[in-house]
């Protein structure tokens, strides 16, 4: 199995699980140019020289060995299950990809026919029922994760608490975990743990947002998406990652955690024993 998902840098003074739609792009930035000194030059994601990623044949036994023997410092980043989940359907849903398409080609048309899904187009500025449609995609992203129907689920709305695990489950140990929420005080923590070729100074770190500007505006406050019945998918889907990761899912409108993740009981529940 591996390490999937995982990215370290060159120097290996930081090994990173990458959780999609969880501020992935600038942590992968910040670890470039703790390297290198300079940023990279595109999306992080795309980079295949100056990060290893397990997803480069060449980093695999880099990465495996680092990890299996916890030689670096290892973190990953999590983010609220309501924001993750709207953000995942504005960017890969309703908007256009990088390439100029949309996201996995007939995937949009299938959300079309089957759950009656409107995503707009650029050509109407993307006017359509944004909640309507929105609630219509949790039905599907439950049923992909439920039942794997009509398709597998994707990652980018598939459970934190499940990309997080692979790392534990093939013996890597996490040193630090922390909500983007507060990202500067998160990043700084695993900054002030390593030692990096050059220096890091959080305050001038751009934010990279990939996906943005390329899909319609979130129009309401995030609250106004989740009705009972939202809230009851919701919590089907991602009830482990508001338990372990300390998000409150009684209030939608609140995207702060309300609580300290303890990585002791992430490692025992997400554990091969877990």
């Amino acid at each position: 199995m591996g390490f999937p998902g995982t990215w370290m840098t060159q120097s290996e003074s930081v090994v990173y699980r990458v959780v999609p739609k969880c501020a992935c792009s600038t942590i992968g930035q910040i670890m470039f140019y703790s390297d290198h000194g300079t940023f990279y030059d595109g999306d992080v994601h795309d980079a295949e020289e100056g990060l290893h990623k397990w997803s480069i044949e060449a980093s695999q036994p880099v990465i495996e060995a680092n990890v299996s023997g916890h030689k670096s410092y290892a973190f990953t980043a999590v983010r609220n299950p309501y924001t993750r989940v709207l953000s995942s359907f504005f960017d890969k849903i309703c908007g256009i990809q990088r390439n100029g398409r949309r996201y996995r080609g007939n995937l949009v048309p299938l959300l079309i026919q089957k759950y009656g899904i409107e995503v707009g187009s650029p050509e109407n500025d993307f006017e359509f029922d944004q909640i309507e449609s929105f609630r219509r995609f949790l039905l599907f992203a439950r049923d992909t994760i439920r039942f794997r129907r009509p398709m597998d689920p994707d990652i980018h709305w598939s459970a934190m608490s499940g990309h997080i695990s692979t790392f534990i489950h093939n013996g890597g140990t996490y040193d630090h975990i922390f909500h983007i929420e507060n990202f500067n005080d998160g990043m700084k923590v695993v900054l002030d743990n390593i030692k990096t070729p050059k220096k890091v100074n959080l305050k001038k770190i751009p934010r990279f947002n990939e996906s943005a500007g390329h899909g319609p505006e979130r129009a309401h406050p995030v609250e106004d998406y989740f009705d009972d019945l939202s809230k009851h998918l919701v919590w089907e889907i991602y009830k482990r990652d508001f338990q372990l990761f300390k998000y409150d899912f009684d209030n939608p409108a609140n995207k702060k955690p309300i609580g300290e993740i303890d990585l002791d009981e992430v490692h025992k529940k997400l554990g091969p024993n877990g």
